[in-house]
C-alpha cells in the first residue's frame, strides 16, 4: 500500500513554539495530541495540520488562497480534507436554540404542519389535518393563505404551514415578545427607594436640584387628573395611580388604565404636568444610547429578563401552541429532554393511522436519526427550546459532533479541541464510542486532549513538550498509549503509567460554619437543600446537566452577589442583576463578607488588552523602565513605554506592530510594520534596557522568563509568581486578550484575585477551573486552591476532574442523571464518604455515579485500543 494513503507526514513544523519537528501521523486512526498547557498541541493540530489542509483543499478547487497564509512548515504530505470541531460556541444569537442549531426543530415544525390537529377558531372542536399542500412551499406561505372548512361548523379554518410553528416568523411568533420568549423590564428597586418619599430623595438618579424641579411637575400632573400626590409620603404607601404616575408618566398605558376617562388629553406642557415618568425616561435614554457599550452595560444592571407572560416563555403564539400531534403540543415536545423525545418519536408509528403515517414516515425517519445522534454524543439531557447562549463550550462542540456522525463522508480528517470539556467521567465512555464510530467510518480523528481515559482509548498518542511556551514544541513521545506510558522523560507518560499521581489531601480543616441552601428548585433542581461547609475546598459534581451550574452559579452565586456586593466593581465576572434561581433561602451569610465568581468569560474583547495589562503587571514594568538612567536622560515617562497612547509608540502602526494592507477584492493582509519592524515602539524607547531586555522583549517573554528578569523587583515578581502558580507560566506577557482561551481567562482572574488583600471571609465560586489543563498543571492549580482555603477562605468549584475531587475537603454530588433525571443530591461528604456511597445503589443507577469512579482508584477505566 502507498505510504501516503496510510500516513500524514509533517516535516519541519516551526510555527509559534514548534521546534522544527517532523513526525508521521497514522490515518484512519484515533490519534490524541497531548502535552502540558502551552506546549504547542493546538499549534500542531489546528494551526498547522488543519490550516494547511484547508489551504490545499481551496487551492485544489481553484479558489484564491492569497488570504490564507501557509503555516511555517517545510512540507505536509498525505493530507486529507479536514473539518475542525473547536470550542467556539455557535449560534449565539438570542433566537438560536438547541432545536434550531441542530435543525431538529425544523423537522418538528414540518411534522406538526403535516399531521397536526387544531381546535376550530369558531366552535373549538378538533379539526383534523387536511394533508394538503407541498412541503417545499411551506416556508414561503403564511397562515391564512388557504385552508378548509371545519367539519363541525363549516367555518373557514386557515391552513397550517411550517411558518405557523416558527418563532422567527410573524405567522408563528408570539406578538408580545416577537418570538424571544422573554421580555426585559426595569427593576424598579434599582431606580427608586420605595421606603423613602420623593421629596426625601426616593428617586436614586435625581440630585437635589432635580428633585426641586420635579416636585411641582408631579403635583401639577396630579391636579390635572384630579389625583392626590403627597410628595412626603413613602413611595410604597402612595395610591397605585400616583405610584404609576411617578414611575411611568402621564402618557403610559400603566397610568392611563387608572383614569375614569382614558381619553382625557395629557397636559400640554412639561411645566403644566406632562411628566415623563422615572422608568419611561430611563428606557428612552437606554434606547438613545444603546450603541454606547459602557452606558448600556451600566444601564442593564437595572434591568431584568423574565419569561413573556403571553406565551409563558414558549415563544409561539397561542394558535400554534394549541396544535397537537397525538395529544402533544410542539412547545411541550420542545421541552422534553432529547432522550425522552427520542422515545416519543420512536412510538409515533404505533400511534399513527395509515394516512398520517404516509405523510409522517419520511419526516420521522430523519427526525429519529438526528435525535439519536444527539443522545449518543452525551447531550440527551438537553431540550430543544434551550437557548444556545446557555450552552457550554463542550455542549456546543458535541452538538457539532452529532452532525458529523450523520455525514456519509469517508477519508476525512476531523480535528477536535478537548471534546471532554464539561463531561463527567461517566459520559466520557460514550464520547469515546462516538470518536471510534467516526474512525470506523474510514476517517482520521485527531483529538487535542488531556483526559487520561481518552489517551488510553487512542490508537496513537503524540506527546508534545517537555514543558510549555519556549520549553515546549518538541515531540517527547509517540506511539501506542502503552509505549508513551513507558517513555522516561514524558510527564504525560508518568501520569498514564501511575508513576506520578496527585497527592491526596493530607489534613482537612476541622468542621466549622456552613452555608445552607434551602429548597432550591430552579430549572431541574428538585427542591434540594444543600450544605456548603465554609473554610473548605468544596467540589460540586455530577453528570452533565445534573444541575451543578444552576445550584452554584444561578442560585448561590446570584444570591451571594445580591447580598454581599457593596459595589459591582467587586465582581470579576459577568454577573448581572438577573435574580437568583428559585429557592426558599440561604442561611449563613454572617460568616462571609465578599463573594468572587471566577468564570470563563473573556477578560477583554479588545486586541490591545493583554495578559500583562489585565494582571496589573505592565504598569510597574513601565515605571521601572522609566526609572532607568537612559530613560530619565531622554525625558521618557512611564507613558512612553505604552503602545496604546502616543508618545513612545511607533506612530506609523500606532503601536500595533503590523499594518493592514487592503487587497481590493481579496481579504486584507497584515504585514510587519516597516517603521518599527513589528516591535511597536520608537527606537529611543527600545534603547532603554533593564537587565539586558528592552520593553518589546519583555512583552514577548513568557511569565516564567519574566520572573527571572524581575526576580529582584517585588512589586512585579509577586504578580508574575501568582500567574505562574495558576499554571500560566508559559503565557507571553503581551499575548492579546482576544487569543486567550476561556480556561486561561479564568486562571488570569484567579491570579488577579490572589493579589487582593485577604480578609479570610471570601467565598470563591469557580466553574470548571481545570478546563484545558494537563494533569501536571492541575496539580499546581489544586495547590493554589488549597492555599486559599488554608488562608481561611471558602472555595466552591464545579468540576468533573477526579483529581480535584480527591483533593477536596467536601463533595456534593448531584444526579443521578442529567436533565429531568437529575437535580437531586445523591451523595455528600468527604471524598471517602462519597466513594462509599457507590455500592449497590450505583450499580442500580440510582446512587452516586461519581462515587463509583472515586472507588475505582487512580483511574476510572482502562481502555484498550479497540
Amino acid at each position: 500500500m502507498d505510504d501516503r494513503s496510510s500516513v500524514m507526514h509533517i516535516k519541519g513544523a516551526r510555527l509559534h513554539n514548534l521546534k522544527n519537528i517532523s513526525l508521521a501521523i497514522p490515518k484512519q486512526k484515533l490519534v490524541v495530541v497531548t502535552g502540558l498547557s502551552g506546549s504547542g498541541k493546538s499549534t500542531l493540530a489546528l494551526d498547522t495540520l488543519h490550516r494547511e489542509s484547508h489551504r490545499q483543499y481551496m487551492e485544489a478547487w481553484g479558489v484564491a488562497t492569497a488570504g490564507v497564509s501557509r503555516p511555517s512548515v517545510d512540507s505536509i504530505t498525505g493530507l486529507s480534507p479536514s473539518v475542525s470541531v473547536d470550542q467556539r460556541p455557535a449560534g449565539r444569537g438570542p433566537r438560536s436554540t438547541v432545536g434550531t442549531a441542530t435543525e431538529v426543530f425544523t423537522y418538528l415544525r414540518l411534522l406538526w404542519s403535516r399531521i397536526g390537529v387544531r381546535p376550530c377558531p369558531s366552535c373549538g372542536e378538533p379539526v383534523p389535518p387536511s394533508y394538503a399542500g407541498s412541503p417545499e412551499d411551506d416556508e414561503e406561505e403564511t397562515e391564512g393563505s388557504g385552508g378548509a372548512a371545519c367539519p363541525h361548523c363549516s367555518a373557514p379554518v386557515p391552513e397550517l404551514v411550517m411558518g405557523s410553528f416558527s418563532f422567527n416568523k410573524p405567522a408563528g411568533a408570539c406578538p408580545s415578545c416577537t418570538g424571544l420568549g422573554e421580555v426585559i423590564r426595569v427593576d424598579v428597586r434599582t431606580l427608586v427607594d420605595e421606603e423613602s418619599s420623593v421629596a426625601a430623595g426616593a428617586v436614586r438618579g435625581w440630585p437635589g436640584q432635580l428633585v426641586e424641579r420635579n416636585l411641582p411637575l408631579l403635583r401639577a400632573a396630579a391636579r390635572h387628573y384630579d389625583l392626590t400626590f403627597d410628595t412626603d409620603t413613602p413611595v410604597a404607601e402612595l395610591p397605585i395611580p400616583a405610584r404609576d404616575l411617578l414611575l411611568y408618566g402621564v402618557e403610559s398605558p400603566e397610568f392611563r388604565s387608572h383614569l375614569p376617562d382614558p381619553g382625557v388629553e395629557p397636559p400640554a406642557t412639561v411645566s403644566g404636568g406632562r411628566f415623563e415618568g422615572v422608568v419611561t425616561a430611563f428606557m428612552r435614554r437606554y434606547a438613545d444610547r444603546v450603541d454606547d457599550t459602557a452606558y448600556r452595560q451600566k444601564a442593564e444592571r437595572s434591568m431584568v429578563k423574565e419569561p413573556c407572560g403571553a406565551c409563558a416563555g414558549t415563544r409561539l403564539r397561542a394558535e400554534s401552541r394549541a396544535v397537537t400531534v397525538h395529544g402533544l403540543g410542539i412547545t411541550t415536545a420542545s421541552r422534553l429532554p432529547l432522550v425522552e423525545l427520542a422515545d416519543w418519536v420512536a412510538e409515533l408509528r404505533a400511534f399513527s393511522t395509515g394516512d398520517e403515517w404516509r405523510f409522517a414516515e419520511p419526516v420521522v425517519a430523519d427526525l429519529e436519526e438526528r435525535v439519536r445522534r444527539l443522545v449518543d454524543t452525551g447531550v440527551g439531557y438537553l431540550t430543544l427550546d434551550q437557548s444556545s447562549t446557555s450552552l457550554s463550550a463542550g455542549e456546543s462542540q458535541r452538538l457539532r459532533l452529532a452532525a458529523l456522525l450523520g455525514s456519509g463522508l469517508t477519508g476525512m480528517l476531523y480535528v477536535l479541541d478537548e471534546p471532554t470539556i464539561g463531561l463527567h467521567p461517566a459520559d466520557t465512555a460514550r464520547l469515546i464510542d462516538v470518536l471510534r464510530r467516526l474512525r470506523d467510518l474510514g476517517n482520521t480523528v485527531l483529538v487535542i486532549e488531556h483526559d487520561l481515559d481518552v489517551l488510553w482509548a487512542a490508537d496513537h498518542v503524540v506527546d508534545i513538550g517537555p514543558g510549555a511556551g519556549r520549553d515546549g514544541g518538541r515531540v517527547v513521545a509517540e506511539g501506542t498509549p502503552e509505549e508513551v506510558a513507558a517513555t522516561e522523560g514524558s510527564v504525560t507518560g508518568a501520569y498514564l503509567s501511575g508513576r506520578l499521581q496527585h497527592p491526596a489531601r493530607k489534613q482537612r480543616p476541622e468542621a466549622g460554619p456552613e452555608l445552607v441552601i434551602r429548597g432550591a428548585r430552579a430549572h431541574n433542581l428538585k427542591n434540594v437543600t444543600v450544605r456548603i461547609p465554609l473554610g473548605r475546598l468544596v467540589t460540586v459534581t455530577g453528570p452533565s446537566g445534573s444541575g451543578k451550574s444552576t445550584l452554584i452559579l444561578d442560585v448561590l452565586g446570584r444570591a451571594a452577589h445580591q447580598r454581599l456586593d457593596a459595589s459591582r466593581a467587586l465582581s470579576v465576572t459577568s454577573v448581572t442583576s438577573v435574580p437568583p434561581g428559585e429557592h426558599d433561602g440561604i442561611d449563613g451569610w454572617e460568616h462571609l463578607d465578599k463573594v468572587v465568581t471566577i468564570d470563563q468569560e473573556p477578560i477583554s474583547r479588545l486586541p490591545r488588552s493583554n495578559a500583562a495589562t489585565y494582571a496589573d503587571v505592565f504598569t510597574p514594568v513601565r515605571e521601572l523602565f522609566a526609572a532607568q538612567e537612559a530613560a530619565r536622560s531622554g525625558g521618557l515617562t512611564p507613558a512612553s513605554f505604552s503602545f496604546n497612547v502616543p508618545g513612545g509608540r511607533c506612530e506609523r502602526c500606532e503601536g500595533a506592530g503590523v499594518l493592514a494592507v487592503h487587497m481590493h477584492f481579496l481579504p486584507a493582509v497584515e504585514v510587519r510594520c516597516p517603521g518599527c519592524r513589528g516591535r511597536r515602539f520608537r527606537s529611543e524607547v527600545l534603547a532603554v534596557r533593564y537587565d539586558g531586555y528592552d520593553i518589546a522583549e519583555v512583552l514577548a517573554a513568557t511569565v516564567d522568563e519574566a520572573l527571572t528578569v524581575f526576580r529582584g523587583v517585588r512589586q512585579i515578581s509577586a504578580r508574575l509568581q501568582r500567574l505562574s502558580d495558576v499554571g500560566l507560566g508559559y503565557l507571553p506577557l503581551g499575548q492579546p486578550a482576544t487569543t486567550i482561551s476561556g480556561g486561561e481567562a479564568q486562571r488570569l482572574k484567579l491570579a488577579k484575585e490572589l493579589g487582593r488583600r485577604a480578609t479570610g471571609r471570601t467565598l470563591y465560586l469557580l466553574d470548571e477551573p481545570t478546563t484545558g489543563l494537563h494533569a501536571a498543571d492541575t496539580a499546581r492549580l489544586i495547590d493554589v486552591l488549597q492555599r486559599l482555603v488554608d488562608a481561611g477562605h471558602s472555595v466552591v468549584t464545579i468540576e468533573h476532574n477526579l483529581d480535584v475531587m480527591r483533593a477536596s475537603d467536601w463533595l456534593v454530588d448531584l444526579g443521578p442523571e442529567g436533565g429531568a433525571g437529575g437535580g437531586l443530591v445523591v451523595a455528600e461528604g468527604t471524598p471517602e464518604q462519597v466513594a462509599e456511597a457507590a455500592g449497590a445503589e450505583a450499580a442500580a443507577g440510582v446512587g452516586s455515579r461519581t462515587g463509583g469512579f472515586l472507588r475505582a482508584g487512580v483511574r476510572a477505566m482502562s481502555w484498550g485500543s479497540g
